[in-house]
């Protein structure tokens, strides 16, 4: 039997055949490809947020805002698929050069800022010229906490334990001196409503920063201080510093024991500051409408919630436009207090 012989393929055939194989191979392998290439087309196009998120806080690191803002950031983060939320503290001027920047920032999510009471509410009435214009230039995004004040002393240098003792025990002094974070602040108003309510002038005594305030407590250079209840909380469980009553309409889970000063008699004297998002003003309504429901998602979890009310604060975790409302709602009511002291910071 012969043998049977294959003729070999002509050079074209061959060059044919490589064709076909090249061609296959790279179908398949844009085939395999296209579930990344449409997640990548989705990163980079609309879909918010596809890169790190800052947020401005105008106060040092380890202030009630700094506190209020990492936490934050650390649940949106996750919320983001850790794509990363940035806090950049920007202190001074009672907050007003993180607002400047952040009314100056492009509108467009990636630069938000937690904005507290004085800044937003109270800078309208004590400043005659700001580097900005909280009705103008900011969209609220979503109140985040609240936080109540309570009244401190030194329990070495001052005997009362209630405000009543207090009060007393002032009268008999050279006045009444109380320490501030700062002119213009919550706590500045504060002091201001508290001698309303007592019917002492108080002489407010205002400090760069909360550490050199609560050193002027320790030193016994002035007599109490309007402290968050987050910031309180700490020096009181210690026993370093003794807390005579808080400012808000019922008792902070934080300090339980401690009655409110309305419940002590004075029933007009009820303050508290809040923590909220806004962004500048020119933010996509969808941006900002993504915000919002991540912020309040991430502060009402289990987790989120927890964390804020150890911490000291009230979570609230409101709609845009009761955030909206209550900025200037406030701005009216804290107006009044600052046209009562004739204060003006510049």
């Amino acid at each position: 039997m012969k043998p049977s012989f294959h003729s070999a393929p002509t050079a074209a055939a061959r060059k044919s055949g490589t064709r076909r194989t090249l061609l296959a191979a790279a179908v398949t392998l844009a085939a395999s490809l296209l579930p990344w290439s449409g997640a990548q087309a989705q990163a980079s196009g609309g879909a918010y947020p596809n890169k790190p998120v800052r947020i401005i806080v105008g106060f040092p690191a380890g202030t009630g805002p700094d506190i209020v803002a990492r936490l934050l950031a650390q649940k949106l983060s996750e919320g983001w698929g850790n794509l990363g939320v940035i806090v950049d503290n920007k202190p001074g001027a009672g907050g007003l050069i993180a607002a400047g920047e952040a009314a100056r920032a492009a509108p467009d999510g990636y630069t938000i800022m937690l904005g507290e009471t004085g800044q937003l509410s109270i800078a309208p009435s004590s400043y005659n010229k700001l580097p900005y214009d909280p009705a103008k230039d900011f969209a609220a995004v979503s109140q985040v906490v609240t936080s109540d004040f309570v009244l401190l002393v030194n329990p070495q240098k001052v005997p009362a334990r209630n405000v009543k003792e207090f009060v007393d025990w002032t009268k008999q002094q050279r006045g009444l001196f109380l320490a501030t974070f700062g002119a213009g602040t919550p706590g500045h108003f504060g002091a201001f409503m508290f001698g309303d309510a007592v019917k002492l002038k108080p002489e407010p005594v205002h400090y760069k920063n909360t550490s050199d305030a609560l050193g002027g407590l320790f030193s016994g250079d002035v007599q109490g201080v309007f402290a968050s209840v987050g910031l309180a909380a700490p020096n009181v469980k210690a026993g370093k510093l003794a807390a005579l009553g808080t400012t808000g309409a019922t008792r902070t889970p934080t300090l339980p024991d401690v009655p409110t000063i309305k419940e002590q008699g004075y029933a007009n004297l009820e303050f508290s500051s809040w923590f909220g998002i806004v962004a500048p003003t020119k933010t996509p309504p969808e941006i900002i409408a993504k915000l919002n429901a991540d912020i309040v998602r991430a502060v009402q979890s289990p987790e989120g919630k927890a964390k804020m009310e150890e911490a000291g604060f009230r979570v609230t975790g409101t709609s845009q436009q009761d955030f909206a409302r209550t900025i200037a709602a406030d701005t009216v009511t804290w107006g009044k207090a600052v046209a009562a002291t004739g204060f003006k910071a510049d």
